[in-house]
């Protein structure tokens, strides 16, 4: 019984669990940063953006990247894709509700690299990630049946 995660992590290759440490590192970051803001300023944690779908996004990111954590460190394919549509969202949530800076003061941009950074390190490995995953997965379990 149980989840069978050291099949499943020990199924994959040595880069997908490389690639699926620093998904969880990420995540798990940002699960942190997210619950922190809420913890200290509650609802209104990000009333700075004016728009509120951006408020709740942000909101929201305290459910949905310890929910992609979880997934993925279940080696799940769902996990993957979901990490994928998150950090799409964060980054062009991010640069667009920071979009001002560009006029204000562009060394400020700086500040949106980490993220940018590991955006684009979630969408470069999502579909090698999604195929080991999916054959991990697809296999059957021991004792089952």
């Amino acid at each position: 019984m149980g989840f069978g995660l050291r099949e499943r992590w020990g199924g994959q290759p040595l880069w997908a669990r490389w690639v699926l440490a620093v998904y969880l590192i990420g995540f798990l970051e940002g699960s942190c940063v997210h619950i922190l803001d809420l913890a200290r300023d509650g609802s209104h944690a990000y009333a700075a953006f004016p728009q509120a779908a951006l408020q709740v996004f942000f909101v929201s990111l305290a459910v949905l990247d310890p929910l992609v954590a979880v997934l993925v460190g279940l080696v799940r394919r769902e996990g993957v894709w979901l990490a994928g549509a998150v950090m799409v969202t964060d980054v062009f949530a991010n640069w667009w509700s920071n979009r001002h800076w560009l006029q204000d003061d562009p060394a400020r941009l700086l500040w949106l690299s980490p993220i940018t950074l590991f955006g684009l390190f979630v969408v470069a490995f999502l579909l090698p990630l999604h195929r080991t995953a999916a054959r991990t997965t697809a296999r059957p379990q021991a004792g089952a049946g």
